[in-house]
């Protein structure tokens, strides 16, 4: 076939290369050095004014409320321009934006007024948070879903860099211009012009949804929002664990700064080398999460990062360490943060329908940044109410990290399964996927096999990000224990059933964004009934969902065998290797007999391709 499909993923090996997306990764960099630089120098200003600790924790507090606080509120303002215009666009726009506002900051800066230098930095979040649903809505539309986790890597490599930029140059700024700082002003304005330039070479995108109408109450655009949110167990589960994420963040951006100068008894510079030292962690992280995830969403990976930053969040918290450990134990932490950045991102991202994907990931931010409000008044809430030390507050917050972990592993068991998942074809097993451009992104798809193993199914759901309902003979069953079935959610269909089950279970996959896999004699049946085909044929046209045919290769001769069911172990194989092929897909609508194509797919997936292997 020579058309891509409807609901085929627009893959390609070249997208990596694809210009406008390196612009956008150069624009989100410099953007995201001005915020922290212009935030942290604020910051070192206040904390340098030798005030009483109340009053200078304080400050602290409103520069971070500041902040954050433009992120509640223009967030759904920028999900609505996101939606109704080009991102490109908007990006552009909130570029020139930028521009006014750091020449109001060099003003600020120059007279030396820290109520007009706080406003800038109230200003200069504005803008972020007007171009944060253009930023991360692109990425989807210049990458397809295969390459967007290792998009995201990217990206948040790339932010944590310019956070460790900033952060260290903010401290040299505060250092070395104190009394001038009129020239910290001149160098972020000259950083932000490279980033307008940068801007200019995004790829040019169509608007989503220019018929979307602009909601004067944002929250009430928010509430909608919500609601679609909630609606979906996953994307729900990757809010809110966003959320967690920057609230933590952010707490730990307040308690380093005055842990260095209280507990530490060192300068802005020093302070400034902790700070790099999580995001270079971070960014790390996300990069080798990037890659890790091989060419998908993997979820599993989230997991690992909550249990990191929480071992981690407590060795941070040790007593009496010094500058290097405590800035090697940050930096693991987040390294640990990626692996639990990632591949949230990456759900927020494609997990939305395209039209709204704007105005969901606006919510997505505001509530973030939520998290980021919240960490403020909770940082001095532990710092003065509960007269906290610092390095107390480290332990704080690596007890709620715990709680973190233990709500990710009982509210999203799925994220275990796939840890499991992940960890099984990265050791005893090497998997090759080929041909993973032919799964359809959303909506529905049936993957038609041969006889299909308990070990080929689980090679099967690793391969993809796509939770995928199996419907195969009860010979598969015969000694498999319930809690596997479910984990796998695998459904038996005896030889000769009927297809009103079988169309049931369809449909309830298909609700809930599911794949059905159909192996064994269960296709056989569906062929062989004129019927009970008809039916099937009429359901996959109305719901427009593709038929890929899926080959395994290479199950049989690893480390691990299954009969009925049940797995046990080959010792005469040290490693074994898997090669799964997505074949290209059809669509029930071509002009090809039905009842043939499905022949012609089961006779496909009969035939080992060992040869091409």
């Amino acid at each position: 076939m020579s058309e891509r499909l409807p609901n085929a993923p627009p893959g390609s090996r070249s997208a990596r290369y694809n210009p406008g997306f390196w612009s956008l990764v150069v624009t989100q960099f410099q953007g995201a050095f001005n915020d922290n630089a212009l935030k942290f120098l604020v910051i070192y200003l206040v904390v340098s004014m030798s005030l009483p600790v109340r009053e200078r924790d304080w400050l602290v507090l409103v520069v971070g409320a500041l902040f954050a606080l433009p992120f509640i509120l223009f967030s759904m303002t920028g999900g609505f321009l996101a939606d109704r215009f080009s991102k490109r666009s908007v990006t552009i726009g909130t570029k020139w934006m930028e521009l006014g506002v750091m020449l109001f900051a060099l003003m600020a800066l120059a007279r030396g007024n820290l109520a007009l230098e706080a406003a800038g930095v109230f200003l200069l979040s504005s803008q972020a948070a007007i171009f944060g649903p253009s930023k991360y809505g692109l990425l989807p539309e210049l990458l397809p879903e295969k390459d967007l986790s290792w998009g995201n890597g990217v990206v948040e490599l790339g932010t944590f860099l310019a956070a460790i930029s900033a952060t260290v140059a903010s401290g040299f700024l505060a250092f070395y211009f104190r009394g001038h700082q009129e020239r910290s002003g001149i160098a972020l304005v000259g950083c932000t012009l490279f980033g307008l330039a940068a801007s200019f070479g995004i790829s040019r995108v169509p608007a989503a949804n220019p018929a979307r109408k602009f909601n004067s109450n944002p929250f009430g655009d928010l509430g909608e929002q919500v609601r679609m949110i909630r609606s979906e167990r996953v994307l729900c589960w990757a809010v809110v664990g966003n959320f967690y994420l920057w609230f933590l963040a952010a707490l730990l951006q307040f308690t380093i700064v005055i842990y260095g100068h209280d507990i530490l008894r060192t300068d802005e510079r020093h302070i400034s080398y902790l700070q790099a030292a999580v995001a270079i962690g971070i960014g790390f992280g996300s990069l080798a999460t990037g890659y890790l995830s091989d060419a998908k969403i993997e979820y599993g990976l989230i997991p690992v990062g909550a249990l990191g930053m929480t071992v981690f969040g407590f060795l941070s918290a040790s007593q009496g360490i010094s500058l290097e450990r405590a800035g090697v134990y940050l930096g693991l932490l987040g390294f640990f943060g990626g692996f639990y950045a990632v591949p949230l991102n990456a759900l927020i991202q494609h997990r939305p329908d395209p039209a709204r994907k704007g105005g969901v990931i606006a919510a997505a931010n505001l509530i973030s940044f939520v998290g980021v409000f919240a960490a403020a008044g909770v940082y001095f809430a532990l710092a003065q109410g509960l007269r906290l030390r610092a390095d107390e507050i480290f332990f704080a917050g690596a007890c709620m990290t715990l709680v973190a972990t233990f709500y990710a592993v009982v509210f999203l068991p799925d994220s275990v399964l796939r840890l499991a998942l992940w960890l099984l074809t990265h050791s005893i097993y090497r998997i090759r996927v080929e041909g993973r451009d032919h799964i359809p992104e959303r909506g529905g798809a049936l993957f038609v096999a041969d006889e299909l193993t308990l070990l080929e199914a689980i090679f099967l759901s690793a391969a993809t990000d796509r939770p995928i309902r199996f419907v195969t003979d009860s010979r598969l069953l015969a000694h498999m224990t319930a809690l596997v079935r479910r984990a796998l959610r695998i459904t038996p269909v005896p030889a000769k059933a009927k297809a009103n089950g079988f169309l049931e279970t369809v449909a309830m996959a298909f609700a809930s964004g599911e794949v059905v896999c159909l192996a064994g004699e269960a296709a056989s049946a569906l062929v062989e009934d004129s019927a009970e085909r008809g039916r099937l044929e009429e359901y996959l046209r109305e719901t427009r969902s593709l038929i890929v045919v899926v080959s395994i290769n290479g199950a049989e001769s690893g480390p691990l065998q299954s009969e009925d069911g049940r797995l046990r172990l080959a010792a005469s194989h040290l490693r074994g290797r898997v090669t799964i092929r997505f074949h290209m897909p059809l669509h029930p609508a071509e002009h090809l007999d039905f009842a043939k194509k499905l022949n012609a797919l089961k006779t496909a997936t009969a035939l080992r391709f060992s040869a091409s292997v």
